[in-house]
Parts: structure tokens; sequence; C-alpha cells
């Protein structure tokens, strides 16, 4: 594992910040929590990717509030066009 980002998935609406933060610190020391709002998945920053590497391995499919989370090393954001294929005149 490169980096120390990981993307979770298949989170409860409800789940805060402060519940992962809870959940992954188990494995290292947590630096950012970023929940996309209502949509069920966010990200977990770690310190270092060693400790992403623990967490992934140890979490990845657990049950976390009635549901079996998905964690995956977090991918780059794709570049999107600002115009949105829109041609403007």
């Amino acid at each position: 594992m490169q980096g120390s980002k990981l993307y979770v998935g298949n989170l409860t609406y409800s789940v805060t910040d402060e519940q992962l933060t809870n959940l992954f610190s188990s494995y290292g020391e947590v630096k950012q929590v970023t929940l996309i709002g209502n949509k069920g998945f966010g990200f977990i920053e770690m310190s270092n990717s060693e400790e992403a590497q623990k967490a992934k391995e140890a979490l990845d499919g657990t049950n976390f509030e009635g549901r079996n989370i998905k964690v995956d090393e977090a991918r780059p954001q794709k570049e999107r066009p600002s115009n949105r294929g829109y041609r403007r005149y």
C-alpha cells in the first residue's frame, strides 16, 4: 500500500466522524475523517501507510453498525471537465 488514505464504503447514513475515528484508531493515528454527506461512504487518513494497511486488512468486510463495510486504498480523484461537456457560445 502506497498511501495513508483509505476509502470506506457501505456505511450507514447516520455514522459520524467520531464513530469512524474510534473504529480506526485501534490501528494507528487517525489524522482526518471525511464523510461524504448521506452517500454511505467516506475517507480516513491514517498517519502512515503501514497503519492504513493494518486497518484495511482488519476492517474490510467486517460488520459496523449493522453493515459489512468496504475498506480499500483511496484512489486519486479524477479530474472533471469544468464545463461538463456543454458548449458556451
